[in-house]
């Protein structure tokens, strides 16, 4: 394993939070948390998933910041982490709701040369033979999103 350091683009007026997570229903946790702590808070969440598709996840109520966080974490190439971009707020604000969602570990706006990489392909085999920890493989599309939402419900995960 090889870890470097990954400028991550924060640009003005905008915070960041860079976490540590595991499952695709981290997009719609962090999602709900913030729109519902600070209701005005513009934002963008991306996660990569680390198996099966390995894809970057993505949502958000601000279009430029979707894909703010979808540069930011593709640049860490890690699976398993998200990053949230917000503007008309902070992330002390939503903080709290946002360490609510399980299996989350959070920090708030790294500087800009912060972050670290994981450039092996895995992290070894599981148990059914299967890879985990591999990096995104590309970003999801609207019918990747569709598929993701349908599943969380259809495993119970949402309604």
């Amino acid at each position: 394993m090889e870890l470097k350091t990954v400028p991550l683009e924060i640009p003005d007026g905008v915070n960041l939070i860079l976490g540590q997570t595991h499952f695709i229903k981290t997009v719609e946790d962090v999602y709900e948390a913030i729109a519902t702590s600070v209701p005005q808070m513009k934002f963008g969440i991306a996660f990569n998933e680390a198996s099966g598709p390995c894809l970057t996840r993505a949502d958000g109520n601000d279009e430029e910041l979707k894909q703010l966080a979808i540069r930011n974490a593709s640049a860490v190439a890690a699976g398993h982490i998200f990053v949230a971009v917000m503007r008309e707020g902070y992330p002390s604000t939503s903080w709290d709701a946002s360490k609510t969602c399980r299996k989350s570990a959070i920090s708030t706006a790294p500087p800009p040369s912060g972050g670290s990489r994981n450039c092996g392909n895995r992290a070894g085999p599981r148990r059914d033979g299967r890879h985990r920890w591999l990096p995104p493989k590309g970003v999801e599309t609207a019918e990747d999103a569709d598929h993701r939402r349908a599943f969380l419900r259809m495993i119970g995960y949402k309604r």
